[in-house]
């Protein structure tokens, strides 16, 4: 199951959801040698949809020389990464009713605004600054 919602996020994060083999296979040897999160982080997205086969449910087309992500496919790697009210599996004909309701609500996903690491880095420290200081200040 993580190979699956590994090849769901490698194939969202390229142009038209489409990659050459050689690409994926890239990027999945660097995704798999990254350490404990990311295995961590595909087993609890594959627990929202615990009957995923992304080439069956059509979430993922083979075409020449690579693989590319379906609209369908885009719906459901939503919905797995949307927080739950609730945590609760789903089973494989939820799926095509949530997707089928995303889909015919949006057609394209909206576009992931740029992390700015800098403004984050920088935001950390003066916190960590400022409860030294609240630290020293009570100390005395």
């Amino acid at each position: 199951m993580n190979f699956q919602v590994t090849v769901l996020k490698i194939l969202v994060s390229y142009p038209d959801g489409f990659a050459v083999m050689e690409d994926l296979k890239r990027d999945m040897a660097i995704l798999a040698t990254s350490g404990r999160d990311w295995a961590d982080r595909t087993k609890r997205l594959a627990a929202r949809v615990p009957d995923l086969d992304i080439f069956s449910h059509k979430l993922v087309e083979r075409m020449s020389g690579g693989w590319q992500i379906t609209a369908k496919g885009r719906a459901v790697l939503e919905f797995m990464e949307a927080r739950p009210a609730a945590p609760q599996p789903i089973q494989a004909p939820l799926v095509e009713r949530a997707t089928a309701a995303t889909i015919a609500a949006t057609q394209v996903p909206p576009l992931r605004q740029p992390v700015d690491r800098a403004k984050r880095r920088r935001e950390c420290r003066e916190r960590r600054r400022e409860a030294r200081e609240r630290a020293r200040a009570n100390a005395s």
